[in-house]
């Protein structure tokens, strides 16, 4: 049975254009790494939590913001390690500068017997979709793909 995640997209219209809310995951095997290593907010769900309320919580553990307004469903994507991960899409807005992450603590540097707190997310920023599409963990490219779709579907909200 695969692992299975859940997080959302956080999206705000600023000038007529999308911008996504994407992550930098900490510790020192992303520090150098930039294009395809960002991610939506997410985790793992654990056994008999549902997955929406999974995806909320996992946001509000890794950024400290709490989202509300309607959830837009984007689905499933399947990653390379055959975890599979759902996301929602959130409209809100926040200043990526106060987003403030839980940490996580591993042996560092690597078999030195010492253990090191890291911040599961190191960096949180705001892209316009053409951006994010360049920055984000590939498999994770079909929800902007989809919002975007969403988003310029007549009778949805527009971008430009």
């Amino acid at each position: 049975m695969p692992k299975v995640s859940a997080g959302l997209v956080l999206y705000r219209l600023k000038g007529g254009t999308v911008e996504v809310l994407l992550v930098h995951p900490g510790g020192p095997f992303w520090a150098k790494k930039d294009f395809g290593a960002w991610s939506i907010p997410k985790g793992e769900v654990p056994a008999g939590e549902e997955v929406l309320a999974a995806a909320k919580r996992e946001f509000e553990e890794e950024t400290g913001l709490s989202p509300g307004g309607s959830m837009l469903p984007l689905g499933a994507v399947a990653q390379k390690s055959g975890k599979i991960v759902y996301a929602w899409a959130v409209e809100g807005d926040c200043d990526p500068k106060l987003v403030k992450s839980n940490s996580f603590e591993m042996e560092w540097p690597p078999r030195s017997g010492k253990k090191q707190k890291f911040p599961e997310i190191d960096r949180a920023a705001f892209f316009d979709i053409q951006e994010a599409k360049r920055r984000i963990n590939t498999a994770q490219f079909g929800f902007l793909a989809r919002l975007q779709e969403f988003l310029s579907t007549p009778g949805n909200r527009t971008c430009e």
